[in-house]
């Protein structure tokens, strides 16, 4: 129980952590709003203490197809409104300082000759400065200056790349650009898994699709740390967590608390395993390809077999069955006196396990 600054005791907030494999899942839109969806979701579990995102140069300096086509649509209304064939209903208004101009490469103009001029001198008297003086500087021309930044943003285009990075940062993701070289992110990725499961992390959530973390989980869980995995098509990293949401669904903002509860309510149900009724369900990560499979599926399969005059029939024997076959026809000659009426089936089982596709 915590104090609050009201004085009334509550509950301690979970602490949870989001890492983003951009390698793996960069975002399909504007990164900014993307980032903040995600936050936004990871915000449902308790409260976000560090937001990471790894990636190498290539996934900075890539353009994706929507950011072509954007700036293509651009550039030809800009070069119909220069030759008088398109006029604009309003004209451009400069954020900075609020004059107007009949088209937008005249506002361009008009940003570049003023604004980006006087920004280079701050820029220059900042890195003559130093100390407090230079941070206080800083604080208030270059750092507080958001009119100047927000017009940047829609008018000047980046010398490489689209402006992930500095997107990101806004929504205050921290980007850290890895080595060159294959699975960098990813190692980077596992070391700081490590490190939030050694600073008490409640959750964790992992914008990823990428199999090779199954074994970090699989570690995660048995910690006691609880793990999302936000990905597309593919669950099969999923399985090995605690919650999987889609990325397409959170990049566009259609997860909310309702969404994420019975979604959590649903693999809560397909996790439990019924002691009191053989025919209970058993969830997908009881019977892994790393887990003892084997031990489990014979403490199960002993457990509900039905002794008879030497013949063990279980409820996972019709696919035995054919092959079984000849064994069972020696076994009638010899007693005759069993036939396949008194023999126990329990058909009933056997439909509930095809139908759940869990074993």
């Amino acid at each position: 129980m915590v104090r609050n600054k009201e004085g009334v005791y509550s509950a301690k907030p979970k602490k949870v952590v989001v890492l983003w494999d951009l390698d793996n899942k960069p975002p399909k839109g504007p990164p900014y709003q993307a980032a903040m969806s995600l936050k936004k979701v990871a915000q449902n579990f308790g409260n976000v203490i560090d937001i990471s995102a790894y990636a190498n140069r290539h996934a900075f300096i890539h353009l994706p197809q929507w950011v072509r086509e954007e700036r293509s649509q651009r550039k030809q209304i800009d070069i119909l409104e220069k030759k008088g064939m398109v006029i604009p209903s309003q004209p451009y208004v400069c954020n900075v300082c609020g004059r107007k101009c009949k088209t937008n490469l005249d506002l361009k103009k008009h940003f570049k000759q003023l604004h980006e001029r006087e920004r280079e001198k701050k820029l220059s008297r900042m890195r003559s400065l130093k100390g407090k003086k230079r941070q206080k500087y800083k604080e208030r021309f270059i750092s507080g200056n958001v009119k100047y930044e927000e017009a940047a943003r829609s008018l000047l285009k980046p010398k490489v790349g689209y402006g992930l990075a500095s997107e990101l940062r806004r929504a205050g993701v921290f980007v850290k650009m890895v080595e060159d070289k294959p699975q960098s992110a990813d190692w980077a990725l596992k070391r700081q898994m490590q490190h939030s499961m050694s600073r008490g992390v409640d959750w964790m959530v992992l914008v990823t699709d990428d199999s090779d973390f199954s074994d970090m989980l699989r570690r995660a869980r048995e910690s006691n740390l609880q793990t999302v995995v936000v990905g597309d098509s593919s669950r099969a990293l999923g399985r090995h967590a605690d919650l999987w949401v889609p990325w397409v669904e959170v990049e566009n903002g259609e997860i909310g608390e309702e969404e994420l509860f019975s979604s959590r309510t649903r693999n809560d149900a397909y996790s439990q395993i019924d002691d009191d009724d053989d025919g209970g369900l058993f969830s997908v990560t009881e019977f892994d390809e790393d887990s003892d499979y084997d031990s489990h599926l014979d403490q199960v399969v002993d457990r509900i077999v039905v002794p008879n005059s030497g013949v063990r029939i279980s409820a996972f024997s019709e696919g035995e069955e054919e092959v079984d076959k000849v064994r069972t026809n020696d076994h009638n000659r010899k007693f005759p006196s069993l036939v396949e009426k008194d023999l126990f089936w329990d058909s009933e089982g056997e439909e509930s396990d095809d139908d759940d596709d869990y074993l």
